[in-house]
């Protein structure tokens, strides 16, 4: 059955593009076949896939509409996962995310304030659950930590306050990440060891999630 992932936050800035890509390409690495999908007008995700070598099984389209739902069920079939890369200020096409997903992202840096300003989002997918037996899994993921901080710690109560958890792994603040998306890459280039690790860990914690879903 094919999964979808949609990496959600309606703030801009919080590493929505560069999480999807990389977990993106390290699925396609375990031999699935993924579809990326792009509701950025600017269209990053697409910038970024028209000049990488990454992975095979790895496609990106542009949906940009509030039909999203609609038409990502009519192509979804021929895919093992769909990863959906949600742009920022847009509360129809985030709706419609969510309805469509089996796993929400909210990429967040380690800070209360940040935890509390995706509240409009934590909010529709509480609706959601509501009326789907609390289908889907929402967890926030901690992006751009400092290493060696309580924060990560101090974060997570945070979040629990809202109904919704943080995923055990962490990505921290590493300048290969901008770098590896600037040249159409992913941290599987090779150029950090460590940052490769992080989303490694990410998504076999993303799909041992979505293999005991319900």
């Amino acid at each position: 059955m094919v999964k979808v992932i949609a990496i959600l936050n309606q703030k801009g800035g919080v590493g929505k593009t560069t999480i999807a890509a990389n977990i993106g390409v390290s699925i396609a690495k375990r031999g699935h076949k993924v579809l990326m999908v792009d509701s950025d007008p600017q269209g990053s995700l697409r910038d970024w896939r028209e000049a990488t070598g990454e992975g095979e099984g790895l496609s990106v389209i542009g949906l940009d509409r509030d039909t999203l739902a609609k038409e990502i069920d009519e192509i979804k079939k021929a895919y093992d996962f769909v990863i959906l890369d949600g742009r920022a200020k847009a509360e129809k096409m985030a709706g419609a995310s969510i309805r469509v997903a089996d796993l929400v992202l909210i990429p967040v840096a380690p800070s209360a304030l940040d935890i509390w300003g995706a509240s409009d989002l934590t909010e529709a997918i509480a609706a959601r659950h509501e009326v789907t037996e609390g289908k889907p899994h929402a967890f926030f993921v901690i992006n751009s930590a400092t290493k060696n901080t309580k924060l990560i710690e101090e974060v997570k109560p945070a979040a629990e306050q809202t109904g919704f958890k943080t995923l055990n792994n962490v990505l921290h603040a590493r300048e290969v990440y901008k770098q590896t998306m600037g040249e159409g890459l992913s941290v599987h280039s090779g150029k950090n060891p460590a940052a490769l690790e992080e989303i490694e860990n990410l998504t076999t914690e993303i799909m041992e999630i979505l293999n005991h879903a319900k």
